[in-house]
């Protein structure tokens, strides 16, 4: 059964995580948005609050939370800006859960633990300049040498790669299988930026998130231990998928904070802005707008809640996380673009914060699985075409 009260802890840390976020961040947003600048700073104080590692074991130098928090942390920072929720995806979604559920002991205490406790930031390399949804179109490789491999490729729209320290780098290690389009002949290492051979840069022009580092990064002949392997060789999509599972969980809580800040900012604007003599919250169209984005706003939380509760007691969820992810991005864009609507020509000017959060939620309908491929996923489970898979190497439920 759900719980739908959350607990004192999680209120506590939704506050702790509101206040960070409007007061660290909100005042500042809008300058480091128009210098497409990333604040480093801002990691620390991340760390500080334990919020890198809000969902990590406190073994491992995490927080010790649920899935439910990590969801709620993800709403609060997306509320004041997608840059601060892309941090928990890629170091905390899509690398740490990763290595939490996949790595050896071994590997957990030389880069979970420090990732955990913000001393290091972590991403994740999946997409390739030509190769994104088709992730078996990937060139990346790696081949054996002695007790080593040496890995070679370049991904690509990578979130903090100019940034992060440790990278998940997925690649072929099986030739004749890549040749064969056989995702078992796909294997994922950890790569440390200090690895000979390791290179990185910067997109400078996006349409959105312009205070986030996003970028690329390129290995030629690096070469990693074995011990760097994460799981066993040929299980790289299977790590690939879960690690992505865990990227939209956080991708949909997210997208709710840009549907609930697109509402919040239209309600304050329809209570103060006077057309034809009366405030134009009186007028039925844009009451009309505000009602969607409230009932958009309560679906998506409803969604990525449902996610998280399966997740934290161990249930197949991949189906779900699809669902909450799709809907939540798509009702996000909308929210955002009805919100310039209620704001008329102001929202069309960086002096209010609306055309900010629709330029930052369009990333959102691409990465993590498009709009197209959620929607296929979707129709596929509902046809029977598609069996949702077991809920492998689940995390034990957390006792909070």
């Amino acid at each position: 059964m759900i719980d739908f009260e959350f607990t004192d802890d999680h209120k506590a840390l939704v506050q702790t995580v509101r206040e960070f976020a409007r007061n660290e961040v909100g005042p500042h947003i809008k300058e480091w948005d128009e210098k497409q600048q990333f604040n480093p700073a801002i990691l620390k104080k991340m760390a500080e609050l334990n919020l890198l590692g809000v969902c990590i074991p406190e073994e491992y130098g995490g927080a010790g939370f649920d899935y439910i928090s990590l969801g709620l942390v993800c709403e609060e920072l997306e509320a004041v800006d997608t840059f601060l929720r892309v941090i928990m995806s890629v170091h905390t979604g899509l690398n740490s859960l990763t290595l939490l559920t996949w790595g050896t002991e071994e590997q957990k205490q030389k880069y979970l633990v420090p990732q955990a406790k913000g001393e290091k930031l972590a991403t994740y390399g999946l997409t390739e300049p030509g190769a994104g949804s088709d992730v078996v179109g990937a060139r990346s490789n790696a081949r054996r040498d002695g007790n080593d491999w040496i890995l070679n490729g370049e991904k690509m729209w990578i979130s903090l790669a100019d940034i992060a320290d440790n990278f998940l780098f997925f690649c072929w290690t099986d030739e004749e299988k890549r040749r064969k389009r056989d995702h078992s002949g796909m294997s994922c290492f950890i790569v440390e930026r200090s690895m000979k051979g390791f290179s990185s840069g910067t997109i400078h022009g996006k349409l959105g998130i312009r205070a986030g580092n996003t970028g690329y990064f390129s290995l030629e002949d690096v070469r990693v231990p074995q011990a760097n392997m994460v799981g066993e060789e040929g299980e790289g999509f299977k790590i690939a998928m879960f690690a992505l599972e865990q990227g939209r969980y956080t991708v949909a809580a997210g997208a709710t904070g840009v549907i609930r800040a697109s509402r919040d900012a239209s309600v304050d604007y329809a209570n103060t802005r006077e057309t034809f003599g009366t405030k134009i919250a009186n007028h039925q169209l844009v009451k009309q707008k505000i009602a969607e984005m409230e009932a958009d706003y309560q679906m998506s939380h409803l969604l990525w809640l449902r996610a998280g509760y399966l997740k934290n007691t161990g249930q197949p969820n991949a189906k779900a996380t699809s669902l909450a992810k799709w809907q939540a991005t798509t009702r996000s864009e909308k929210a955002a673009s009805m919100a310039i609507e209620v704001h008329g020509a102001n929202g069309y000017s960086n002096d209010y914060p609306v055309e900010r959060y629709l330029r930052n939620c369009k990333a959102a309908v691409i990465y993590e699985g498009t709009r197209d491929i959620h929607t296929l996923m979707q129709a596929d489970w509902a046809l029977g075409l598609k069996k949702e898979r077991g809920a492998r190497r689940t995390l034990p439920a957390w006792q909070k």
